[in-house]
């Protein structure tokens, strides 16, 4: 949870900011199944917006519809900020109850972390109606074990490189604001389903092996992009190929940086200049006509 809050007495009202894997490289495969990665993560200014308050004896959540966003994230239990609401009365040791109501701006299942966003967002919000019975390094390990992108945004960083499994995290200085295009299909990438098609390419020898883990502290925009890579793409593009094509018109229309985040289903620009990344929008939709367009910047 990056952005400020208000505070009383029974209530938080906070902001979820999205982010980007500006870049990803997937490393080793524990004996455990999960994959270490290596990553530079990014917020963003597109955010949900949430309401955490006390109420009752139990954990309840509202979730309604913004602008970009579908309200149908599935069973209420599965759902991350439910879950961290979950997860904080088990850790802390506290009964009472708390009412979440959640507007969703953020496109779910689009590798841009709005889950682990809200999750973060209400572990926050939770801590601070409580008085603070979990220290720092508590949320942390109750995030962490939430989500892989939890710990991101429990620390508040604009810019921070993340390896293991999300959790280790070195805050860097933002980079320059820049202007964000994100191109949306409807279509989404469930995780679970690219990570095991990634190992299994991997092991059929169709797909790159690991290599190096090596990114130098960016500090440009120009930068990053010369090392940007997302080990995820070649799966993705195959599966659905308008992403390709979202790719190439952004980096064709100006974008310094082109890319995926996450494992999809939305493909990124990053653009120094706000005119030509209008002219970029005019190009999404016409290479791809059925393409979400949505606009906003940088977090620093």
């Amino acid at each position: 949870m990056t952005a400020s809050r208000a505070v009383t007495s029974l209530a938080v009202a906070t902001r979820a900011h999205a982010k980007l894997n500006l870049t990803l490289q997937v490393l080793a495969r524990e004996e455990s199944g999960f994959h270490q990665i290596e990553t530079l993560f990014c917020a963003i200014e597109l955010a949900d917006d949430l309401e955490v308050s006390v109420r009752g004896d139990c954990v309840t959540l509202d979730v309604r519809s913004g602008a970009g966003a579908s309200v149908d994230l599935g069973q209420t239990e599965l759902n991350l900020a439910y879950r961290a609401a979950m997860a904080f009365r088990a850790a802390a040791g506290r009964s009472a109850g708390a009412h979440i109501r959640l507007v969703k701006h953020i496109p779910a299942g689009a590798g841009l972390g709005g889950g682990s966003s809200d999750a973060a967002a209400v572990l926050r919000a939770l801590n601070a109606l409580h008085d603070g019975p979990l220290s720092e390094a508590a949320l942390l390990d109750v995030g962490a074990r939430l989500g892989s992108d939890v710990p991101f945004f429990l620390n508040g960083a604009p810019l921070a490189l993340a390896w293991g499994r999300g959790s280790r995290l070195l805050p860097l200085p933002p980079l320059p604001r820049a202007e964000v295009l994100l191109a949306v299909v409807s279509e989404g990438v469930r995780t679970a389903d690219a990570y095991g098609a990634l190992a299994h390419r991997r092991e059929q020898g169709e797909a790159p092996g690991v290599a190096p883990a090596v990114l130098a502290l960016p500090r440009s925009w120009q930068d990053v992009a010369a090392a940007a890579v997302n080990d995820f793409e070649d799966i993705v593009f195959q599966r659905l190929p308008q992403l390709a094509t979202l790719r190439h018109a952004l980096a064709d229309h100006g974008a310094t940086l082109a890319r995926m985040t996450g494992t999809g289903s939305v493909v990124f620009g990053i653009f120094e200049d706000a005119a030509v990344m209008q002219r970029a929008a005019v190009a999404v939709h016409e290479a791809v006509p059925g393409a979400g367009v949505l606009l906003t910047r940088t977090r620093t």
